[in-house]
């Protein structure tokens, strides 16, 4: 088994979940297509390992909720988090849906990336791309590593 077809993933729910959030454009959709290749191949729905992280963007509850708490409930994030509540599923709690709603997992990934301060990398170098995802996505402690996961992010172009 290989995972998701990567052109579809990027085609068919990254590009249009970040053009529905307005943060879209090609080095977003790189950044997130490569990430999810990064942190679960495009296939894993659980942390290998038994782990926290959810969903084909691997991520942690806790991180999930921190979004909500310190962002999305805020005037500055509040426009998103009404975007985000719409691709809400009514009958999963929000980070169970991290692991069954594409749309909503891709989301609150970019979220993630949106919160931070640096601005994203040149949309065609797979080595910023991970490199960025490396620095913002996962953590200095994390098993990511920017050099080896480049292929994801030369896929994601590619794709």
């Amino acid at each position: 088994m290989t995972g998701l077809d990567v052109a579809q993933l990027k085609h068919c729910v990254v590009d249009p979940t970040l053009t529905g959030l307005g943060l879209g454009g090609a080095a977003a959709v790189n950044l997130l297509t490569g990430t999810a290749l990064a942190e679960s191949r495009g296939m894993y729905l659980k942390q290998v390992g038994g782990g926290p992280a959810l969903g084909l963007w691997q991520m942690e509850p806790a991180t999930h909720d921190d979004c909500w708490n310190n962002f999305l409930r805020f005037p500055v994030g509040k426009r998103l988090g009404g975007l985000l509540e719409e691709m809400l599923a009514p009958d999963l709690p929000r980070s169970a849906q991290l692991i069954t709603n594409l749309r909503y997992a891709c989301a609150m990934a970019r979220i993630r990336f949106y919160r931070v301060k640096e601005a994203l990398p040149g949309a065609n170098d797979p080595y910023a791309l991970s490199r960025y995802h490396k620095v913002h996505y996962n953590t200095v402690l994390g098993a990511a590593d920017p050099g080896a996961n480049a292929v994801y992010f030369k896929a994601a172009l590619q794709a």
